[in-house]
């Protein structure tokens, strides 16, 4: 199938930062540096992008350009906990592409995003696996003490402080035990939103191609993390079905009205769900 979109591989006027200093790909193929593949793919996780030309939120069913996965509205928010595990990213079937996995606050209708989670880059037909944290609009940082391997199981993190007006966001492989914590200030959080999602990251010149993942599964229920897919606002706290009718299921489209990814139902608890991969241009 032909791409939909424009994506950028010619080096980019971008900067993505490390916290230690190297990613890790798969077999076979060399490890490249952030630096590399700020060139390669200018990648980045960015807010929400509302699907159509006059797009909207009806019943708690919302259409994005470059988000898949739960939302929950409120105020106030003070945090954010995810578990996921690793798909194995079928690059083959989507050379070029790009699929990121997180748990964070913001970002559902502002323009900020407070985020960490796991990213993975098809270059060409090789994956490159890593883990990351974003304080948007500032740049990505890769998490390189922390080695990504399909099938892990991850638990991330974002929480805020108002003792220190800072959000920090941590990101743990609990099948390895290597984790990575970051506290910084985000100038004009609204703090109105928590997320757990699968993106296509952005490029300069556009939205990513997303690559083939399958199933993403998100939650306790398939993690056996406990306490994780819940959050904490003004007024709630709890799992995902607990916000009622502030929970949002966001299913990714692209321009030409194509499904590229389609959100579960929540399970029986509301704290778990999965994320089908349908296309990825």
């Amino acid at each position: 199938m032909m791409s939909k979109y424009f994506t950028f591989f010619a080096a980019a006027a971008v900067t993505i930062s490390t916290a230690f200093g190297q990613v890790s790909t798969a077999p076979g193929k060399p490890a490249l540096s952030p630096e590399q593949l700020a060139q390669r793919q200018a990648f980045r996780p960015a807010p929400m992008r509302l699907a159509g030309v006059a797009p909207s939120i009806k019943n708690g069913l919302v259409e994005s350009y470059n988000w898949g996965g739960y939302a929950v509205t409120g105020t106030d928010f003070t945090d954010a906990k995810g578990s996921w595990v690793v798909p194995a990213v079928n690059c083959a079937a989507s050379p070029n592409a790009a699929v990121a996995f997180w748990v964070g606050i913001d970002g559902f209708s502002d323009t900020t995003v407070e985020q960490t989670g796991v990213a993975v880059v098809c270059e060409q037909n090789a994956a490159v696996y890593f883990a990351w944290y974003e304080f948007y609009p500032s740049d990505l940082v890769v998490i390189s003490n922390i080695t990504v391997t399909p099938g892990d199981t991850f638990a991330g993190e974002v929480s805020y402080s108002s003792a220190t007006s800072e959000f920090t966001a941590t990101l743990t492989d609990v099948s390895t035990g290597a984790s990575y914590s970051i506290a910084q200030a985000v100038a004009g959080a609204e703090r109105s939103s928590a997320e757990w999602i699968v993106e296509a990251p952005d490029a300069v010149t556009g939205i990513l191609n997303l690559a083939k993942f399958g199933r993403a599964f998100f939650g306790a229920d398939f993690t056996g993390q406990a306490g994780t897919n819940q959050a904490t606002d003004s007024s709630v706290s709890g799992v995902i079905k607990k916000f009622g009718s502030a929970v949002q299921a966001i299913t990714q489209i692209d321009w030409l009205l194509f499904t590229e990814q389609t959100p579960s139902a929540l399970s029986r608890d509301g704290s778990s769900f999965f994320n089908n991969w349908i296309e990825y241009n």
